[in-house]
């Protein structure tokens, strides 16, 4: 007869990090969950903002969380436990975004152009592509806000990057003038673009819902072979 499978823990009421550990290091191992599906999301985006990769990400999370688990005792409480931890999930993508340095450098005096363009062709996956794309629909969305006298120049200059003399006889200005309106339209583009921004900002490399219990599968099953 197979035995009813374990209720996963529920936290009923908030319950400290300091709490959980102790309870996790007293034999309850399946309470390790609480802290992973707390500090999921976190772990995820600093680890990204080293990498600038989801996967290795993603790679990195994984091993933070056992290398956390296998020396949760040492956690002596000086620091908050969310400190503790990520400090582990930085060393680990620093320590990968060395590796990964040491084993993709290029010698400069052999390398050339063709062949630094097909490496970058073979990392544009398609998720890369379709945030080239969107990138390319809110850029084209403030540029198309901006002032008339504004947007000319910037159209001419930094898009058809035509020179300074080229933009200026193109609209009948002055080359003075097609510089300070250049620096005025990217001003006022800067200023759009953190607005739209800024209300997508918390949701920004969220970590939740199929990924985040995925990545708690994944370390309780190494962590259980402890």
């Amino acid at each position: 007869m197979i035995a009813p499978k374990t209720a996963l823990p529920v936290e009923t009421a908030p319950v400290s990090d300091e709490e959980v550990v102790a309870r996790v290091l007293a034999g309850e191992t399946p309470l390790f969950e609480i802290l992973m599906r707390r500090y999921n999301q976190r772990l995820y985006r600093v680890s990204r903002s080293i990498l600038r990769d989801d996967a290795e990400a993603q790679d990195v999370m994984q091993e933070a969380y056992v290398r956390a688990f296998i020396h949760l005792d040492q956690f002596d409480g000086r620091a908050k436990f969310s400190t503790w931890l990520t400090r582990i999930a930085i060393h680990e993508a620093l320590a990968r975004l060395r590796y990964r340095s040491r084993m993709t450098d290029i010698d400069d005096h052999t390398e050339t152009v063709e062949s630094v363009q097909e490496l970058m062709a073979d990392r544009r996956g398609p998720e890369q592509e379709v945030l080239t794309r969107s990138l390319g629909v809110v850029l084209e969305a403030a540029i198309n806000n901006l002032p008339e006298i504004y947007r000319s120049v910037f159209m001419l200059r930094s898009v058809e990057e035509m020179s300074t003399a080229e933009t200026a006889e193109c609209l009948s200005l002055s080359e003075e003038a097609v510089k300070v309106r250049l620096h005025r339209a990217r001003a006022l583009l800067r200023r759009e673009l953190m607005t739209r921004a800024g209300a997508a900002t918390s949701a920004a490399f969220e970590f939740k819902g199929v990924r985040c219990d995925r990545m708690v599968a994944a370390v309780l099953e190494r962590i259980a072979t402890l």
